[in-house]
């Protein structure tokens, strides 16, 4: 955190178990879930993101109905400023999507 502004980077879709979704829908349920934690943990919310960029492996067109379909879910109505950067790959080959953020603190 600096000034009140929290700097979120490597949200991925690893659930607690390690375990990781086969689809891109359930990734992007499981990234929203681990970033809406470590949110709420510093004090604020998926309302107070200022800018949010995904990255998405071997990233389609077709897949921008899903990210958008998720992310407005999530931050139910709230816009913040955001990019989409289409990747080669990620850290693990299983894993499709990841998110960093800034956001406020509340």
């Amino acid at each position: 955190m600096q000034d009140g502004l929290l700097l979120l980077s490597g949200h991925v879709p690893v659930a607690a178990d390690g375990s990781v979704s086969a689809t891109l829908e359930g990734q992007l349920e499981q990234t929203f879930q681990n970033l809406d934690a470590t949110l709420r943990h510093a004090g604020s919310s998926p309302q107070q993101i200022a800018r949010m960029t995904f990255y998405v492996s071997d990233y389609r067109p077709e897949q921008l109905e899903a990210i958008r379909t998720a992310r407005d879910r999530w931050l139910k109505g709230h816009a913040p400023a955001s990019a989409l950067i289409g990747v080669q790959a990620l850290y693990r080959p299983d894993v499709k999507v990841e998110i960093d953020a800034i956001a406020v603190q509340r």
